[in-house]
This record gives structure tokens, sequence and C-alpha cells, in this order.
């Protein structure tokens, strides 16, 4: 039995502490960010990873960001083997082991007593990055260079504690939104210096050696956590598919993600194949090597006991089998990987789930949750308000996806996207409508839009915006359209995910799944988003439970006789609604 240096108590407290830092950190960001995708809609995260670069604490972080920090703190260490006390690096490399381009990462190399003990990280997705077209995520961009992002591999931005103001002109200049994207800078340097303050009171009061025990001592017992988890699964490997829908010229039958696992449960391990997939394509569908990992992985520990600290302990029992060249692996420059945190990435998570719920029965979940289309659309234009004429430039955050259901739960209302886990936030209608020149007309939950089952899939919203001043374009990538999310164990599949506009006076006509659309003043672009699937079956759902649903406005009187076999006394949708035991029972019965 493995026996460990740090007392029992000292570890679950410092573990704790470590958290509350990052947690401070993240706090930091959420409240001196400048753009609303990050004091609104919360698209960043914040970690701490040792000075040898593994995962350490990550408190909230998304799973998307944080999952694969390490391989951010081997790029800064292994071009800057000179580290000191007061530099700081920007980074958003995806060929060096960041996500994509628009999720910019400032690590600060925190010293103890002249050691290189740990880094902190705070990755923020940027409104905008210099892209040659206003939106952070760019499908059909052939490689890096019409991407045209700026691009930082680990490039020194702070020397003694002090900006280098050449690399800041840089990004001013060639940035469309520049006291923006500084502010969101300024911010992500606060959270990285704050979380850098907090580990040396940390170190400062255990003492240096206590805090090297402690971290040994923590990796080997999260291992022994999840291997344990692991070894009460039955052996098996099994396989499945997910399909992304069209993406135009470049996948016009869709792109199909295969996923192969493997449970070793006398080994405590579980392996993740992801080789049996297409190259690379010519376009920003494809993976980086660090999004192919986290979202599979991502995947696989939404079925495992949740108590298992998530860090690289127990990291070390989940090996993914990736391949150069391909998109959903370790992708050959200059391929470009624009949309590589979302789409594919999310078809990754919910492809993974699914399989383990399907191979074992009791764990796993359903399909839910997929792509970028209007509801999480970049919108660009001019803001004449007031007689200003200043660009701006935002990834809205207003659509809501729902999540899909498990063994013993319904699907999360707000969950969001896969790839997030629901740990983001929903834009307040308000401070949008004041910071950009936009009403948001509508957003409302969608009915019968999540898949039935025994656990049901949570229901998508409607949401409908549009300019309030001049034209303006929104930038979107739809997915679940052609394929929504499916249900597993006998649930039932979701929803379309369908994108529109509204002309002026009310009209609506059809909008690319993929794409933009220019709006001008009194039209709007409208997208009525997908629910999560359906887990087991719908005529196992207690009937009380459905009573609740229709009168939440999640399943409609026709879908609660139809799908769940549950009759009503009265077709009145309010408190007086009551069950017919009986013609329930005759109902489910035939």
């Amino acid at each position: 039995m493995r026996t460990y240096k740090t007392d029992v108590i000292d570890m679950s407290v410092i573990a704790n502490r470590l958290d509350g830092i990052v947690r401070e950190m993240e706090n930091t960001l959420l409240r001196a960010g400048r753009s609303a995708v990050l004091n609104m809609a919360r698209d960043f995260s914040c970690s701490i990873i040792t000075g040898d670069n593994r995962l350490l604490a990550t408190a909230e972080g998304l799973p998307v960001h944080v999952i694969g920090g390490e391989r951010l703190g081997e790029a800064m260490t292994r071009r800057h083997p000179d580290l000191r006390e007061g530099d700081a690096f920007l980074h958003n490399d995806p060929y060096a082991g960041n996500t994509h381009a628009a999720d910019h990462t400032l690590m600060v190399p925190v010293f103890v007593d002249g050691v290189h003990m740990f880094t902190t990280l705070a990755k923020a997705h940027q409104a905008d990055i210099g892209n040659s077209a206003p939106t952070t995520y760019m499908p059909f961009a052939k490689d890096v260079y019409e991407e045209g992002a700026l691009v930082f591999t680990a490039i020194k931005v702070q020397r003694d504690f002090t900006d280098i103001d050449d690399i800041i002109t840089m990004c001013r200049s060639r940035i469309r939104v520049p006291n923006q994207w500084y502010g969101d800078y300024l911010a992500m340097v606060g959270a990285a210096r704050i979380g850098e303050r907090g580990l040396k009171a940390l170190c400062a009061k255990y003492g240096l050696d206590v805090i090297k025990d402690y971290i040994e001592d923590w990796f080997d017992y999260s291992e022994v956590l999840m291997k344990d988890t692991i070894s009460r699964m039955e052996p098996g490997v099994a396989s499945g598919f997910g399909v992304h829908d069209p993406v135009g010229d470049l996948a016009p039958d869709g792109l199909t993600i295969n996923v192969s696992i493997e449970v070793k449960p006398d080994e405590g391990r579980i392996v993740i194949d992801l080789r049996d997939n297409i190259d690379c394509i010519d376009g920003g569908m494809n993976e980086s090597e660090t999004c192919s990992i986290n979202n599979s992985m991502t995947g696989v520990l939404n079925c495992l006991d949740a108590s298992v600290p998530r860090n690289a302990g127990s990291f070390r029992c989940i090996e993914v089998l990736i391949r150069d060249n391909c998109i959903v692996g370790r992708p050959k420059f200059p391929h470009s990987t624009s949309v590589a945190t979302t789409n594919v990435g999310e078809r990754l998570v919910m492809t993974t789930q699914r399989i383990i719920a399907e191979r074992w029965p009791g764990q796993g979940m359903a399909e839910g949750s997929n792509g970028l289309g209007p509801g999480f659309a970049v919108i660009s234009g001019q803001d004449t308000r007031g007689g200003n004429n200043a660009t701006f430039v935002n990834q809205l955050f207003i659509g809501s996806q729902g999540g899909p259901g498990g063994p013993g739960y319904d699907g999360w209302v707000t969950f969001g996207n896969s790839v997030t886990n629901g740990l983001m936030l929903r834009d307040s209608v308000e401070v949008d409508e004041q910071k950009y020149p936009i009403l948001i007309r509508q957003m409302r939950v969608r009915t019968d839009s999540g898949g039935v089952g025994k656990w049901r899939g949570a229901p998508g919203i409607v949401c409908e915006y549009g300019p309030v001043v001049d034209q303006m374009t929104a930038h979107y990538v739809t997915d679940g359209n052609v394929n929504p999310p499916r249900g597993v164990a006998g649930g039932g599949d979701a929803a379309p995910s369908e994108p529109y506009v509204l002309r002026e006076g009310g009209a609506e006509v059809s909008a690319p799944l993929i794409g933009s659309v220019t709006l001008a003043h009194g039209e709007m672009v409208g997208h009525r988003l997908s629910g999560g699937g359906g887990y087991g079956n719908p005529h196992d759902r207690p009937a009380e439970s459905v009573r609740t649903d229709v009168l939440a406005g999640f399943v409609s009187l026709a879908s609660a006789r139809n799908d769940y076999g549950v009759v009503f006394t009265s077709d009145r949708i309010d408190a007086s609604l009551e069950v017919d035991v009986a013609a329930t029972a005759t109902l489910r019965g035939e």
C-alpha cells in the first residue's frame, strides 16, 4: 500500500487552498475582463501547473481549456530555459499545445526560494484576434494564412513585472478592438499575478519541502482513486461514430468521427483510440492536438466518479491514441484549427459518452449540445449610437442548448456546450444591449426540443436578435441540424438545430447552416436550438415528472401522451392539471 509523507488533513487543506487560489484568479478575470465574452459569458479558465509541467489545480476551469495545460507550460520552458521571476508569456499557438488561436493564454512562472515551483495560467477566449474576417471561427479558412490570426508561441510579454511594449503595440495595431483586447490582456495578467501571490503565500506557510511532498502525494492519491473507479467497470472494447453536419464543399456529406474505447479494469486504465479517422481537411474544422485529447477525455470523465480529482495524477489512467495529420489528431502545419474548441470537438465528447452508455449500462449519457449556431454568433459592425462610430466585435452567448440525459438524472437546461460542461454563463440581455447596438427580441424555452426518455434530455431555447442602428454581421457554425443529438438506451433524439432570418415585417427565410448573415436595421437572425438526447424508455418516466415538464413548458401535452404515454384529466396547463392514473396505465400497457 502506498504511504504518503503528507498528513491526510494537510493534504485536504492544501488541495482546497490551491483550488481557492484558482478561484481567486477566475474572479479577477470575471470582474476585470473588458469584453462581454469574458465578463458575462465566462469563456475563460485558470489553472496551476507544476514547474515541471504537470496539471495540478483547475477549480472550475472549462475542460476544453484546462486539460492539456501541461503542453502550454512545455512550450514556455522549451523556448525559454532561462526563466526568471517577473516574466510573463503570451501563448496561443495551436501547434505548440494551445487549443486554438482565439484562446490567448497568459503564463507566469512562479519562483519560490529561487526554484521554479509552479506556473499560473489564465486562458481567455478573445472577441477578436486579427483574423481576416471579424470572427474567431473560420470553418472555410484553407490554412492558417487565410485564417489570419496573430499567433504567439510562448512570447515574453513582461520582464521584471513590466510590459514589453513592442508586443502590446503589435496586438493593438492588428486587432479590430484594441482597447477591448488590452483590457482583457490586463485582466489575464492580473489573474496570473494573483495566483503567483497566493502560491508564494502557501509555500511560506507550509515550507517548500512540505509542498514538494504534497504535490507527489496528491498526484499518487488521485491516481489511486481513478484506478479504483475504473476497476469497477467491466473489461471490454467498444467503438462508435458521430457525424458532424455537412460543411459546404469541404464535407458535403458531413464529417464522420470514429472513436474506440477500451476499458482495462485490472490495470485501472482506459484507452481512447482516435487514429481511425480522416486526414486533416483544408478548412478550420480540424482539431488541435490538445483539443483532440481533452475533448475525448471529457467524454470519458463525464462517465466517471466526479469526486476523483482531475489532475495529472488521475489522468495517468487515461490514454488517448492519436496520429499525425488527422482531423482529430495532431494537425500538420499549416492546416487551420480555427474551430477546434467547438464543433468537431463537441462531437468527440458526445460520441465518447454515448459509446460508454451503450456498452456499459448504468454509465455514460446521451448526446447533447453541439455547434455554435446564431445563438453563439460573433457579431460585428459599427456602433453609431450617441454620434460615435466605433467598431464592435464580440461573441454572443445567448443561446442555450439542452444537456443530455443520463442514468439517474435529466439533462441540464443551461448546459450550453459539451466542451464546457455547463460551466460557462449565459449573457445578460440588458448588458448586451447596453454594450452593443443590438436588440434581443426573445429568449424562451423551445418546447419538445429535448429527447424523450426515462431521463429526458433538456430542451433548447429559441432566440432572436438584430441591429438597432446600422447593419450588423453575424458569423456562426451550426451543427445538429442534419444530425441532431441522439438518445441512448431507448431514449429519443433531440430536435434539430435551426437557424433562420426574420426580414423586416416578420417574414421568416432560411439562413445558411454555416457562414454569416448581414442584417439591416429591422431584420433579425433567429435560432431554434436543439436539446439533449434522452436516456431510457420514456414510458418508464414517472407520470408526475412528465406533469412537471408540461407545466414548465419543456414537454407539450401531445408529446406527454404520444411519447410518454401519460394522460391528463384536462387540457388546461395550470395548477389544476392532474394525471389520469388509470388511463395512463392503460395507454402505457398498450
